[in-house]
């Protein structure tokens, strides 16, 4: 045993414990002896389903020289014992569980115990990531400068996506904007990556509140666990689609040249952003299904009376989605498609763009070559390439964190786990800088819309 402060954990009912000292090699003549009794008011936590509530003690030990210590105990009764370093939280019985005599240690991935417990699957949430990092109880202020950080990176990137979308909706709300079908998706991107934004605020903000204040109503916690992160994924993957029905309008363009009828255009683009919220939610029912509460409850610690029920009733509450294989597997493949599909639309809708240009040009002017052509193609369109790019890097974040044991020790690297999260987010920010910017038809508008506002607005 190392020097340091360990907890000793004994479970029975009536027990008397003898600790034996030794150090590496040669036996030090150092003997000590506790006696100590459980009753029915000693605290109770779950240990198996044969004993759903049982009765424990902790004791708490400093070991100051490092070296070979022998524990056992000796009881009428059966006794269980383990070690833990630093402190036993009845409520997670696997967390700081160093040694155990009765069996292997439990593994992380499980919540809860023997008998009401939920086995974690893939899928790190922002519940999964921040839990062991709040602390229940304790104003905001106090708690750990990452969260602090945390809390202040997340208004500062709901600051820049509410710029971006203010200005992006100045720009395609221009009549000039909406002359075919690309401005009006552009349009509804500017709100929905502002709702996005808004609700991974909202969502960050339910996490550390609801941990911060462990009395915090059940229906409250139901309420959040069903809908905010579906309504958050719902905002994200439309972001995404509208992004590529952008670039296979761009795409149509090149292939029809002069007969592209800009009317039409118009009109399938207002059914497919009245329809597309209804497809994308139709592939997230499955979560409003299978996402539920899990709560698991210890009993009283009637020992200390100067403890009110507020610090002695402990309860966890954990966010999750129970899927069966074939569900997980269906879930899976929804995060591939929502995450990688506008990816590859936007891919293929750059190239056949820079190709199937070149290959118009390269009819219409033979004193070029076709390689030409497509050099001339890309620098006029390489914007195209470049943001479906910057859009899937920035997503890739979030792919794999979806895909990640949910029992992921978080709190050992808390940032290489939270980074990502928030990076994932970053693409509902840069819609002005990825499509209004690098374009002199959009940028033209966004100033003749800014310099209009200005005018009506009284100095």
């Amino acid at each position: 045993m190392e020097c340091g402060r360990q907890k000793f954990v004994i479970v029975s009912k009536v027990y008397e414990l003898y600790d034996l000292f030794y150090l590496t090699g040669t036996p030090v003549n150092i003997q000590l002896r506790y006696s100590l009794k459980l009753t029915d008011d000693s605290p109770t936590y779950y240990r198996d389903c044969q004993v759903p509530q049982c009765h424990y003690e902790t004791l708490q030990i400093h070991v100051n020289t490092t070296g070979l210590y022998v524990l056992w105990s000796k009881s009428n009764i059966n006794a269980y014992g383990y070690i833990y370093k630093n402190d036993f939280n009845p409520l997670k019985p696997s967390e700081n569980l160093l040694l155990s005599h009765d069996g292997p240690k439990q593994s992380s991935c499980v919540i809860g115990d023997q008998c009401n417990f939920y086995l974690k699957g893939i899928g790190l949430t922002l519940d999964d990531i921040l839990r062991n990092e709040l602390q229940p109880n304790i104003v905001l202020n106090n708690q750990s400068f990452s969260i602090k950080f945390s809390a202040g990176l997340t208004i500062i990137m709901f600051i820049a996506g509410l710029i971006n979308s203010i200005l992006s909706f100045i720009t395609f709300q221009h009549k000039d904007s909406q002359q075919v079908g690309c401005g009006m998706y552009l349009l509804t991107s500017s709100m929905t990556s502002l709702l996005a934004i808004s609700m991974f605020i909202i969502k960050f903000w339910f996490v550390v509140l609801t941990h911060i204040n462990v009395s915090t109503s059940l229906s409250v916690l139901r309420g959040g666990c069903a809908y905010i992160e579906p309504i958050l994924k719902l905002f994200l993957y439309l972001d995404g689609w509208l992004n590529a029905c952008v670039a296979v309008e761009r795409a149509i363009l090149i292939f029809k040249g002069v007969k592209f009828d800009k009317k039409k255009s118009k009109s399938i683009a207002r059914r497919t952003i009245l329809i597309l919220p209804f497809c994308i939610f139709g592939t997230l029912i499955h979560e409003l299904v299978y996402r539920q509460l899990f709560v698991y409850e210890t009993g009283l610690d009637k020992i200390d009376m100067n403890k009110t029920n507020e610090d002695t009733n402990n309860r966890y509450v954990s966010c999750i989605t129970h899927y069966s294989p074939s569900i997980q597997d269906y879930n899976t493949a929804i995060l591939f498609f929502h995450l990688v599909g506008p990816f590859i639309v936007n891919l293929f809708s750059a190239l056949f763009i820079i190709f199937g240009g070149a290959h118009q040009r390269s009819m219409a002017r033979t004193n070029q070559n076709f390689k030409e052509h497509v050099k001339e193609q890309f620098c006029e369109h390489k914007q195209l390439i470049i943001s479906p790019i910057v859009l899937l890097v920035l997503s890739i974040p979030r792919l794999i964190i979806s895909l990640l044991p949910g029992c992921a020790k978080t709190s050992e690297n808390l940032w290489l786990y939270l980074g990502p999260y928030f990076i994932s987010f970053t693409p509902s920010m840069l819609i002005f800088l990825i499509f209004v910017f690098p374009s002199e038809l959009y940028m033209k508008a966004f100033k003749q819309s800014f310099n209009r506002i200005r005018r009506c607005t009284p100095s």
